[in-house]
């Protein structure tokens, strides 16, 4: 009985992790078009101080430029959204997919090849190069170095 019921819990779980509710008020959470898309009417088109058009050409154009704007949009999204989002979440997985099974697993086989090199190397190192510089090092501490200032 137990059993059946965290069998039950991990589906429902796994469930809500596919069809979790959406918050259609912010619907950029994270801030991630925070710069790119915010362009409205005043960022666009500006009338400096005594060029200025008919107040009713003003307003029509604000009106024209926001009210275009808000249906283009809105269309382009009704049309190329849904297959959008489908590009991208193939794209994405494809992304995972490699990452999880090709990438990370050829970096953890290079790491445990190259820790059998580094051990060879270390040896040899340690073998052949720290005796010379050893001696090396014995030969040259003798060398004093003066430093005279003549006028």
């Amino acid at each position: 009985m137990a059993e059946e019921r965290t069998e039950l819990e991990e589906r429902i779980i796994i469930k809500d992790q596919h069809t979790k509710e959406i918050d259609l008020v912010n619907r950029d959470p994270r801030h991630i078009n925070e710069d790119v898309v915010k362009v409205d009417f005043e960022d666009v088109i500006a009338e400096p101080v005594g060029t200025y058009s008919f107040d009713g050409v003003w307003k029509a154009s604000y009106t024209t430029f926001t009210v275009s704007k808000y249906w283009c949009y809105r269309l382009l999204s009704a049309v190329l959204g849904i297959p959008l989002a489908v590009v991208w979440g193939f794209l994405f997985a494809l992304i995972s997919f490699c990452h999880i099974w090709a990438v990370v697993p050829c970096i953890k086989s290079y790491l445990i090849e190259i820790q059998c090199v580094s051990r060879i190397y270390s040896l040899c190192i340690h073998t052949f190069c720290d005796p010379f510089f050893e001696a090396l090092s014995k030969i040259c501490s003798n060398i004093r170095v003066a430093l005279r200032k003549e006028i």
